[in-house]
């Protein structure tokens, strides 16, 4: 078996710019180019997904980079695919970065008669021949027990904790307030709080149907307070808007929201142009549409300095978890801000 002299990257079409940007990212890291494996992901007239890999991957460290986000199925069927042809290629090792992982949301049955789809798709991963998983954000911790190989989730608090010191220095740290939109991600709002050092609190919302938001509650003093909600997913970005709406009611001065994962679907831009939101950050961790990247009160933060470290970490046999730490990505993302 040949010595494996560097890193294999491979990609499907969910995100190909974020991918690009890892391998130069990569690069940079090794004063050695690092580049795409050369493969064409291509659809038969009947929407089949068909895989060819020009290179010789025969004892090698692959990554294969794909988000399963819009269109989901498409885009993990891709990601299988990939995975299958590498292994019947003789790959050494096939390790799926996955900055946004799809069915998330079904992690449990929240009624009689319904799927745990977030195990199905583990499960499915696992089968394809992975035999490690590298994601950001997971929106149930608990997923990471649903695959029987090893999963790395990375945090975007420690990079929203650089952006937002970058954003609010000096005193205007001071009046920065950390807000979470549900009782469910006040762990996520408090890690970012304890960051910066800033004090939290909770819009409580209460759903007559779902789909419909009936009341809101905040549960702290917001008045004069700069007000950041921090969150995993922002999909119609209804509940987001609205929880902006009751903060300005009681006193915020200004709202900002930082959300990883921007779905943003159906209405979510209009409904984001037309709010009382000053901003919203989000990450790449989804290609953004024309619409996200045109919306003047959108603003996205690169992942690909952190998953260019962890897939460095991973293949010389690193730790992955010193990324959790501000002061570790502070170098990283040296220029980014």
């Amino acid at each position: 078996m040949p010595t494996v002299q560097e890193p294999k990257l491979i990609t499907g079409n969910a995100n190909r710019p974020l991918a690009h940007t890892i391998a130069k990212r990569i690069s940079m890291h090794r004063g050695v180019s690092t580049s795409l494996v050369d493969a064409r992901v291509e659809r038969f007239n009947d929407q089949e997904i068909f895989v060819e890999v020009y290179e010789n991957v025969r004892g090698e460290d692959m990554f294969i980079i794909q988000s399963t986000s819009n269109p989901a199925n498409d885009n993990l069927m891709e990601l299988l695919i990939i995975a299958d042809a590498l292994r019947r290629s003789s790959a050494r090792r096939i390790t799926a970065v996955i900055p946004y992982f799809g069915y998330a949301r079904q992690d449990r049955r929240t009624k009689a008669r319904t799927p745990i789809s977030a195990k199905l798709v583990a499960n499915m991963i696992a089968e394809a021949g992975i035999e490690r998983v590298l994601t950001m954000d997971l929106h149930a911790a608990q997923i990471q027990g649903f695959f029987d190989i090893p999963v790395d989730n990375l945090y975007a608090s420690p990079i929203f904790a650089l952006d937002i010191m970058h954003q609010f220095p000096g005193d205007d740290l001071k009046d920065v307030m950390i807000i979470s939109p549900d009782v469910g991600g006040v762990a996520r709002a408090r890690e970012l709080a304890k960051r910066i050092n800033a004090p939290l609190a909770i819009v409580d919302k209460r759903r007559e149907k779902p789909g419909e938001i009936a009341e809101m509650t905040v549960i702290g003093n917001v008045e004069g307070k700069k007000c950041i909600i921090v969150d995993d997913i922002c999909d119609t970005a209804g509940t987001l808007c609205k929880a902006a709406e009751v903060l300005m009611e009681h006193g915020a001065t200004e709202v900002h929201s930082y959300i990883t994962h921007g779905v943003l679907s159906g209405p979510a831009v209009e409904r984001i142009t037309k709010s009382v939101m000053k901003s919203l950050v989000i990450t790449d961790s989804i290609a953004p549409t024309q619409a996200v990247s045109e919306c003047p009160n959108i603003r996205i933060v690169p992942t690909a300095p952190m998953f260019a470290q962890a897939i460095l970490n991973i293949w010389n046999g690193h730790s992955v978890s010193s990324l959790f730490e501000t002061d570790t990505l502070e170098p990283i993302y040296e220029g980014q801000f």
